[in-house]
């Protein structure tokens, strides 16, 4: 049995999902970075043994280099199988990604499709006719109920306006007449006059009716009027 065989389960027949593919992949790139780790310090042991053998024991060295070279190559090796490794886990996680998504999305066109199956287009268009006809008889009647037809339909509106007039005309002039008069106040006359003065009114008027008198008592005319009225 291969060695992938061996990795995957050992079972041609049967797949492993992306998952699991994916999981593996991690399983052996963690063991691979630790056997880099390992080499990378074992290249540095050889390291260190060649340059403390440089002069004094050449041949031990050699061997030390020898080995670091061998070591380094397996390094190399590693580091390419890493690079691969990552390169399929990347598209693995990218198509079970896409394997997600494509699920999803078919899940949806069933869901869509069964709210759809038992709709027809032509059925719609009816019902949405049938509504859109409903909507103009109910305004129609909306309509026909606003409208006062049988509420005074046999009223005269130039009648109406011409009343309407009078009495505007006549509030007008209840206005008008019903204005009340302005009070003139006069000024208040004295009630008594001063004591001094009035017997001097009277003598001159007791003066002015005794010259009258006499007056009309000389004149010939007055004496013959008075004789003819007596």
């Amino acid at each position: 049995m291969s060695f992938f065989g061996k990795m995957f389960g050992g079972k041609k027949d049967v797949a492993p999902t992306t998952g699991e593919a994916i999981q593996k992949l991690r399983e052996t790139e963690n063991m691979l970075v630790k056997k880099q780790e390992f080499l990378e310090s074992k290249i540095e042991e050889e390291l260190n043994i060649a340059r403390k053998n440089a002069s004094k024991n050449k041949r031990v060295a050699l061997q030390a280099l020898k080995k670091k070279k061998r070591l380094e190559k397996q390094l190399q090796q590693i580091d390419g199988t890493l690079s691969t490794i990552e390169m399929q886990r990347e598209a693995l996680e990218s198509a079970n990604t896409n394997t997600a998504v494509l699920t999803t999305m078919k899940n949806a066109a069933d869901a869509l499709k069964a709210a759809h199956k038992n709709m027809d287009v032509d059925n719609v268009h009816d019902m949405m006719d049938d509504i859109a006809e409903q909507q103009d008889v109910a305004r129609e009647i909306s309509d026909a109920i606003s409208n006062p037809v049988a509420f005074g339909a046999d009223l005269d509106d130039e009648d109406l306006e011409r009343e309407l007039d009078e009495l505007e005309q006549e509030e007008f002039d209840k206005k008008v007449i019903g204005i009340p008069e302005p009070n003139v106040t006069l000024p208040e006359v004295p009630a008594d006059e001063m004591p001094e003065k009035l017997p001097e009114k009277k003598k001159a008027a007791t003066s002015a009716s005794t010259s009258i008198v006499d007056d009309d008592e000389n004149d010939p005319d007055m004496k013959q009027l008075l004789s003819w009225a007596n």
